[in-house]
């Protein structure tokens, strides 16, 4: 039985829509997704060096920076790598992986800075059955872009997915007579 508090309406769950139950046939060869932009701001840098351990100078320390190559504070490699395949993973299609698998053919383009914001397009490189008769294989090429939409990031990643659950193909016992 449903309680509500007192003074709160009852909205029930009839018609209910949540997050999109995405499965491994979801996604075919070919099909494409992009993603929302997030800006990198110095507290992501100082985040991910504290979280990772990545305490680099020409990630953290402005001044020894500017007399690097790229004349500035730049990204962690796997920091644009990890924002890519997270702002992926908002786009609803991830719900029911059951296993990352891992990564592939990763190319740092362009630096990527602090103020850029990054996004990601992505195409279905390979969709198959696994073995498990339950569960897909999506192996999904990846393409990180700056605001100018100059490739700052490429790679491969894989995963594995559930299938969508069969229905109960057992006649009815209206469907037997």
């Amino acid at each position: 039985m449903n309680q509500v508090a007192a003074g709160a309406r009852d909205l029930g769950t009839a018609g209910e829509k949540g997050p999109p139950d995405h499965y491994w046939d979801a996604l075919e060869v070919g099909d494409r997704l992009r993603t929302t932009g997030i800006t990198v701001t110095e507290s992501h840098l100082v985040a991910w060096a504290g979280i990772t351990g990545d305490v680099v100078q020409f990630h953290l320390d402005a001044e020894h920076a500017a007399s690097t190559q790229f004349g500035q504070r730049i990204a962690h490699g796997p920091f644009t790598l990890s924002v890519a395949l997270g702002l992926l993973t908002q786009t609803g299609y991830f719900g029911n992986v059951a296993a990352w698998l891992g990564l592939d053919e990763v190319r740092a383009r362009r630096p990527v800075l602090i103020g850029d914001t990054i996004s990601a397009r992505a195409v279905v490189r390979t969709s198959r059955p696994s073995r498990k008769g339950h569960q897909g294989i999506w192996t999904i090429d990846y393409i990180v872009l700056n605001q100018r939409d100059e490739e700052v990031m490429t790679f491969t990643s894989s995963f594995l997915v559930q299938r969508r659950p069969t229905e109960n193909l057992e006649p009815t016992a209206s469907e037997e007579s």
